[in-house]
């Protein structure tokens, strides 16, 4: 078996006919992967706050054959979630699979939030979560089958400077999805749960990211595309495993964190800062979606095209996990008769 595979090798996917629900579904990628599901032969079923970019959305799936139902919700809302996953089981059947990947985020220093900020993005990224899959559960225990997919993040794993309200929440999530797994596997359920951590993507959340920091926000290069995250989430989907990391700086910042936090402290502070700042300062009149969606603005792509990568590497975290423990033997192993060859040659002297 391969170590690892490019995100873009085709995998069965059996999709066709299956019933699937995607949290922040209008833009980025969310949007690309409701596309990709939709080209798979699935119904769609799409929950974002903006009614028009719902219905833009809507006729883009719509002309590729999709059936597709919208719900104009707030993630926050728990009953409004619950809701429209009911609403969806009615209109398109029962759901298969439920994505969760809307959120939102503030570039800003710590000192430079206020308390209604942070509350907003963990009311929308970590609970936003977890009430979708709550809605999901109470669907897919009783029929015990389904899958539920979180859109994570590296910074998932290491909190990152100017966006620490994110990372609070990217690292809350993954607490919530570990303890529910094993709740899952304790009562041997049939539903999976798996997670998909990605690197810096190329969407739309950069220009409408709310931001007190000088410099307009950009994501931490290498930037990759919308279409290989969504890709990985299908994969993840069809294959569910515990985690799955995308590209190759995703389990480099996962790694490093566990062998040397420190150092990676300080490389973050001496790069981070600086690598989340374009070069035209940030004017603040562009207007943000934190507390009211950015009509009209609803894209798949961002601004960052030039940039983008070819295929990130997708792997599963525990093949990334075990090929640097196997990297690591290896060079304990070369270290060791290194010092070996250099005692016995002392000796021969």
């Amino acid at each position: 078996m391969a170590l690892f595979r490019r995100s873009g090798l085709p995998a069965p996917m059996h999709f066709h006919g299956k019933v699937v629900m995607v949290t922040g579904g209008t833009a980025g990628v969310g949007r690309a992967t409701a596309i990709r599901f939709a080209r798979g032969g699935a119904r769609i079923g799409l929950i974002a706050r903006d009614p028009a970019g719902l219905e833009e959305t809507r006729d883009e799936l719509e002309a590729l054959g999709a059936e597709v139902a919208t719900f104009a919700v707030d993630v926050a809302d728990a009953e409004a979630v619950s809701a429209a996953a009911a609403e969806c089981e009615t209109r398109l059947g029962p759901i298969d699979v439920w994505v969760n990947n809307a959120m939102a985020t503030v570039f800003s220093p710590v000192e430079s939030l206020d308390a209604a900020e942070i509350r907003r993005v963990t009311e929308v990224t970590y609970l936003g979560y977890v009430h979708g899959t709550l809605a999901a559960l109470a669907h897919m225990r009783p029929r015990d089958r389904g899958v539920i997919v979180q859109v994570g993040s590296s910074l998932a794993f290491r909190g990152i400077p100017l966006q620490a309200a994110y990372c609070g929440a990217k690292h809350a999530i993954r607490g919530f999805t570990d303890s529910l797994r094993t709740e899952l596997l304790h009562a041997r359920s049939g539903v999976q749960l798996t997670a998909v951590h990605l690197p810096a993507i190329n969407t739309p959340q950069f220009d409408w990211a709310r931001s007190h920091d000088r410099g307009a926000p950009r994501p931490v290069a290498p930037v990759f595309s919308p279409d290989a995250a969504a890709r990985a989430i299908l994969r993840a989907a069809a294959r569910p495993v515990r985690e799955y990391w995308l590209g190759a700086t995703t389990p480099a910042v996962i790694l490093a964190n566990m062998l040397a936090p420190g150092r990676m402290d300080r490389y973050l502070a001496a790069n981070a800062v600086d690598g989340q700042r374009r070069t035209q300062r940030d004017t603040g009149n562009r207007g943000d979606n934190l507390f009211e969606p950015a009509s009209g603005r609803h894209r798949t792509y961002g601004a960052f095209g030039h940039e983008v990568r070819r295929e990130p590497v997708m792997m599963s975290a525990q093949t990334a996990r075990s090929g640097a423990l196997a990297g690591a033997c290896l060079l304990a192993a070369a270290a060791g008769l290194a010092l070996g060859l250099r005692i016995a040659g002392n000796r021969g002297r």
